[in-house]
Formats: structure tokens, C-alpha cells, sequence
């Protein structure tokens, strides 16, 4: 049966990627609507044929007939229109962080954690949102999950390197932009990162905490242990890096039995969503030039690790616009189809 749904933030990155997502799932949908800013208000897309009109989004009664919004717009907008997203029944699937934590909003990933969805399809629930994680966690959290399920996993130390397309639609631009300034020896504008991204790196995604943490750090703490409904350890230094989309992680684990990197590799291979890409010596390892706008996440450099008897190390990379956001935003739809009351 198909469905009413909306896309709030139609115009940045991820709600364009919504957009491509939905229509190549072929997503059962009667009728699909866009809202964003003045600025975006007028704007049109195509949608399997059809062209759809971006309309200003406003408090009011714009989804009373509807039954999945997803939210791109940031945690402001998610907070400030939350009420008027769900107040007539639909459910909200939020790509910010304003709800991650939340003890009463789900926080999933599909493959590991869809029951948790369910939740907010019952009558008893009190507000139908569902978080989608941060784009770094939901890629560590698969191939993590992989191995829970041989043995608990206790420890993880990750460090990722997070393109430019984590930061949106502009901040790849400006990164383009960037190189064609340097290469002409023209001054650089800095505006959507602390500083000049191409040609550098930055140690720095979002702001510091108390404890010398980023927020965007502190993020992948605290959603593993929510998503994975447990109490691990997960210790992060995250990095802005040159590429333009997809990120890349390096990933530590510490598990309670040891595990061979075969059983690794059998595991993360046999786990829907991950893919395996580890021949060394074929120097066959995952990079994000060539995995932008896969739906996987593709794991490789898989080996013991020689500090730590329990220890595993991997490396893995994945789309942060598509299965770190807008992919796993339409799977917890696509979850939830079967248990949707008509």
C-alpha cells in the first residue's frame, strides 16, 4: 500500500540523496512532498518523472496527511517543528541529533537494532520520532555488531577520516573550491571549516568538550552503546580530511574471547549491509574515491592486533550521505511498513 511521506531539508545533501534513494528502492509512495527554507521555497526536482515543488516549511497543519517525514534540516528545525511533524500521526525520522539521546526515541540502525523502531508504531507511544545515528557511528556499528554476535565486544578505539561531505552540500563545494583557488594561487576563502581543508587535515569535527572530547567524538560514545544496547567502551578521534564524500574509519576492538581475523572476515562478510574488500597483496583495501555512492559498508585490512591478545584492527569505509544518512533513513521506514496501522 502505498504511502504519504515528506522531506523536510529537501535541498541539502542528504535530502537530495532522499530523494535518488526512494526512487531507486522504489519506495511505496502515494505522494511525496518537499519543504525548506525561504531560501529553498520554489526551488523544483524531478521524482520519477514527476517534478516536485520545494514548499516553505511553517508551523501548522502541513502534515496532517502524512505518514513518514524525514527530517535533513538540523537539530534546530527538528526541535522546533517536532510538534507539528507528529502531532497528526506521522512518524518522524530524524537525520539530526536532537532526539539521539533521548530515553524515550528509538536510536537504530536496521540491521542490528529495527525492533527498537517498533516502538513508536504502538498506540501507547507518546511522540513517533525515530533517530538516525550520526554517519560515523552507523558505519563503525555494523561491522561492530558483526563481531558482537561471535563474541561481546568490550573496547573500541576508532579514528576516523570524515570527508567533506559530512559537513553538507556546501562545505564539498567550498572544498572544491578550495583546490582551484590554491592550484591558481588565488587567496583561499575558509568559511565552512575552521580552516583551510585542501591540502590539510583537521583534528577537529564540532565543538571541544569539558573533557577535550568533540561533540562529534562524544557522539559515537554514547550512540554505539545505545544502538548495540550495551555498555562498551568506545573511545574516538575524528578528522576532517580532503576528500570530497565517503569516510573512512580506522577501528580497534578488543573482544572477550579472541577472534582469528578469519572469523572476522567470515562475519563481516555474512552481515547484511557490509561488504568484505581485504587482499593486501593485491593491494585490494576499501578507499573512498572509488566506494562514493555505494550502499555498503566495505571492510578490509582486517588483522590481529599485535598489542593485544583479544584485539582485532580494521579498516572500513562507507558513503556517509547514503548509508550514513539517507539509506538508513528509508531502511526504518521500510522496516516499519509491515506493522503500520492502516
Amino acid at each position: 500500500m502505498p504511502y504519504r511521506a515528506a522531506i523536510v531539508g529537501a535541498s541539502g545533501a542528504v535530502g537530495q540523496e532522499l530523494l535518488k534513494v526512494l526512487a531507486e528502492r522504489r519506495f511505496p509512495i502515494q505522494e511525496l512532498r518537499l519543504f525548506g527554507s525561504e531560501r529553498s521555497e520554489g526551488q523544483s526536482y524531478d521524482f520519477l518523472g514527476k517534478t516536485l515543488w520545494v514548499e516553505r516549511l511553517q508551523h501548522g497543519d502541513s502534515f496532517r496527511h502524512t505518514d513518514f517525514v524525514f527530517a535533513c534540516a538540523g537539530a534546530g528545525v527538528s526541535r522546533e517543528y517536532v510538534d507539528d511533524i507528529t502531532h497528526f500521526g506521522a512518524v518522524m525520522i530524524d537525520n539530526s541529533s536532537a532526539f539521539r539521546l533521548d530515553a524515550d526515541t528509538p536510536l537504530v540502525v536496521p540491521e542490528i537494532n529495527s525492533a527498537d523502531a517498533l516502538a513508536v508504531v504502538q498506540p501507547a507511544h507518546q511522540r513517533r520520532v525515530i533517530a538516525n545515528p550520526n554517519c560515523s557511528t552507523i558505519l563503525m556499528a555494523l561491522p561492530l555488531e558483526a563481531l558482537n554476535r561471535l563474541s561481546p565486544v568490550r573496547r573500541v578505539h576508532v579514528a576516523t577520516y570524515q570527508a567533506a561531505s559530512g559537513a553538507g552540500a556546501r562545505a564539498m563545494q567550498e572544498l572544491e573550491e578550495q583546490y582551484r583557488q590554491v592550484l591558481s594561487g588565488s587567496p583561499v576563502t575558509v568559511q565552512q571549516f575552521a580552516y583551510q581543508l585542501a591540502y590539510n587535515l583537521i583534528p577537529q569535527i564540532d565543538v571541544f568538550q569539558d573533557n577535550d572530547y568533540t561533540r562529534e567524538e562524544m557522539k559515537m560514545h554514547h550512540e554505539t552503546r545505545k544502538i548495540m544496547h550495551s555498555n562498551l567502551a568506545v573511545s574516538a578521534t575524528c578528522v576532517r580530511v580532503p576528500s570530497l564524500r565517503a569516510h573512512s574509519e580506522s577501528v580497534w576492538v578488543e573482544t572477550e574471547r579472541p577472534l582469528t581475523p578469519d572469523e572476522a572476515r567470515e562475519a563481516f562478510a555474512a552481515f547484511p549491509g557490509c561488504t568484505v574488500m581485504d587482499n593486501p597483496q593485491e593491494k585490494q583495501y576499501p578507499m573512498p574515491l572509488f566506494l562514493s555512492g555505494t550502499d555498503d559498508v566495505y571492510i578490509g585490512r582486517i588483522r590481529a592486533d599485535i598489542s593485544n591478545p583479544n584485539g582485532l584492527t580494521f579498516w572500513l569505509v562507507g558513503d556517509q550521505i547514503r548509508k550514513g544518512a539517507a539509506l538508513n533513513a528509508v531502511q526504518i521506514a521500510e522496516s516499519l511498513i509491515p506493522h503500520m496501522p492502516r
